[in-house]
């Protein structure tokens, strides 16, 4: 049995959860997700999309690259990347009740990675996404 990943927007009209293990942690520095996220990266844990709940509203915005972002329309916080034809959702790290129990794996699209940024974590580093398993 694993533990339950639960999670909130800043200001709590939106709340998930999970029960099932993590298919992977990943820092993602594409532009997408720098503008997506207002940051210079999106940090989130992958799970799959059938075992997530989420009560209270969300909107999404699908910008036709099969990553479909899930946002709260009360506050704005970015909280979910959903790729449905892969039947997964990534839960953005800050909005976890516990993101000190997940760190990343690896850094994807350091090609985009902001040049002020200095990755000296050790963690992999791929100029795209990940290679194929």
């Amino acid at each position: 049995m694993t533990d339950a990943i639960t999670g909130t927007c800043l200001c709590g009209a939106c709340r998930y959860r999970t029960d099932a293990p993590v298919m992977n942690v990943r820092t993602c520095h594409c532009h997408r997700c720098q503008r997506a996220t207002g940051s210079a990266f999106y940090a989130r844990v992958m799970v799959p999309l059938a075992s997530v709940t989420i009560d209270g509203p969300v909107r999404w915005h699908d910008g036709g690259t099969g990553v479909r972002r899930g946002f709260c329309p009360t506050c704005g916080s970015t909280m979910f990347s959903e790729r449905a034809a892969a039947g997964t959702i990534g839960l953005a790290i800050g909005t976890l009740d516990h993101p000190e129990r997940f760190a990343p794996t690896d850094h994807i699209w350091i090609s985009a990675k902001q040049p002020w940024l200095v990755l000296a974590d050790g963690l992999p580093q791929f100029a795209e996404g990940p290679p194929a398993t």
